[in-house]
């Protein structure tokens, strides 16, 4: 990965996922965000980080967003785009967000004008029932405590269930090494 983002073309935009990489599974270690850091910067690339699946690799918000907060902490301008359809539930109602970090407040007011345009001429008044619970859910003292305890059940049961992957997987003696299912 790290010779490919140093062999991109300066300046490229590289997709980068907060955690639980799809499909892999498999996210960089703490040093290695910063190595990816470094290569990012140095080659002048833009990081857009693809939000999916946070709390999905831990059970953890701010550990599975390490590698983000690591580069708004770097000081980096980019774009997360964030879902909260499979760690809400909400399938079907395409509830997220886009967060644009810039260096300026000029830089924000010019992307914040290019949004506006997109979101009219798309589709200017998407639906709020999704967007409602996500708020809820999330400004809700107590309603936020059970979902980081919901994310953190379904997280077990995901992780447990890649135990027992791997477990098969090397009892039947399929090629290959499969300590990837659960690292």
């Amino acid at each position: 990965m790290i010779e490919d983002l140093q062999n991109a073309p300066a300046g490229s935009i590289i997709l980068l996922h907060t955690c639980a990489h799809n499909p892999t599974g498999v996210d960089p270690t703490n040093e290695q965000w910063h190595g990816i850091a470094d290569v990012i910067n140095a080659r002048g690339h833009y990081p857009f980080f693809d939000t999916a699946y946070q709390g999905f690799a831990s059970g953890d918000l701010a550990k599975d967003g390490y590698g983000l907060r690591y580069f708004a902490e770097k000081g980096f301008q980019m774009c997360v785009a964030q879902s909260f359809a499979k760690t809400m539930g909400l399938y079907g109602e395409r509830t997220g967000c886009i967060h644009f970090v810039a260096k300026d407040a000029k830089t924000a007011g010019l992307i914040l004008g290019q949004l506006q345009r997109i979101v009219r001429s798309n589709y200017s008044s998407p639906p709020l029932h999704g967007a409602r619970i996500a708020a809820k859910i999330i400004n809700t003292p107590e309603f936020f405590k059970e979902w980081m305890t919901e994310l953190k059940t379904v997280t077990n049961r995901m992780n447990e269930m890649r135990v027992l992957l791997r477990a098969e997987l090397e009892k039947i003696g399929t090629k290959g090494t499969w300590a990837h299912v659960t690292d």
